[in-house]
């Protein structure tokens, strides 16, 4: 990265952003100097009311789009939406997640937790890339620590966040920011005290044994503020490609060498 990143003139789409992390991290971007937000989310009456607030406090900066992310019409228009007000998207933050596994559920989360994210990412880089008249910017893909572990619980839910992982990695591969501009980041937040955790054991895969799920009790909930500013760390200083690490309230963790060290030598084991 040529230049520290400034929130400074940028215009940021949030999907997800109505409450919890989402608005957290819209809240955030503008303290920092952010142009414009745009809220995205499927919770209409909420995320107007967010806006609402916001907007006293910050000059009338943000919008807020109604945008159901597993429906491929909604992500188009919202989309359009934003680009038509803002002229320009410098940062998209793919935060809209469901965590449910069960049998009415899961098919929703997966298309929520990863074809609206990978909608939205390929959206965000054609708008984006200068090798096509675009001006660069960044894209936030929200995996979770869940991607990065094995939940028997919640299987669907590890594999749409690992999913969203190494599609995150493998777009971000040379030579693709030298010729668009654009970073790839990705943060994997573990639990973190928003309405995602509530309510747990009734969205978990429905052959589970409820002894698998004592381990819960003594896992440490962060604080959305700690999420906060793991997002704020990598927003600055994370490199096209790098993945951080935000859990149990400790400072965010790079894990781009590890992962990759890791990848690198399954690779191996794939070539003649």
């Amino acid at each position: 990265m040529a230049a520290k990143w400034d929130a400074r003139n940028k215009n940021v789409l949030i999907t997800g952003a109505a409450s919890g992390l989402g608005a957290a991290y819209a809240e955030a971007l503008l303290k920092e100097g952010a142009k414009n937000i745009a809220v995205l989310d499927i919770d209409e009456q909420t995320g107007q009311n967010f806006v609402s607030k916001l907007n006293k406090t910050y000059n009338n900066q943000a919008i807020f789009v109604k945008c159901d992310v597993s429906k491929e019409g909604d992500i188009d228009r919202s989309f359009n939406t934003v680009l038509n007000k803002f002229q320009r998207i410098d940062v998209l933050i793919n935060n809209a997640g469901i965590m449910s596994d069960t049998d009415t559920m899961w098919r929703l989360a997966c298309d929520v937790n990863w074809q609206g994210l990978v909608s939205f990412t390929m959206r965000a880089v054609k708008h984006m890339r200068k090798d096509e008249g675009g001006v660069g910017g960044t894209i936030v893909n929200i995996s979770s620590t869940a991607g990065i572990s094995k939940f028997s619980f919640l299987p669907i839910y590890c594999g749409s966040k690992g999913a969203v992982l190494h599609f995150s990695q493998s777009l971000a591969s040379a030579p693709f920011y030298d010729n668009t501009g654009i970073r790839v980041l990705t943060l994997c937040p573990g639990p973190t005290a928003t309405k995602l955790m509530e309510g747990l054991d009734n969205r978990i895969v429905e052959t589970t044994n409820m002894d698998q799920l004592q381990f819960l009790n003594g896992v440490q909930i962060q604080s959305v503020e700690s999420a906060v500013a793991a997002m704020m760390k990598l927003l600055k200083d994370g490199d096209n490609g790098s993945i951080w690490l935000s859990c149990n309230d400790k400072p965010v963790l790079e894990l781009t060498p590890q992962i990759n060290k890791y990848l690198n030598e399954l690779e191996k084991l794939t070539l003649p």
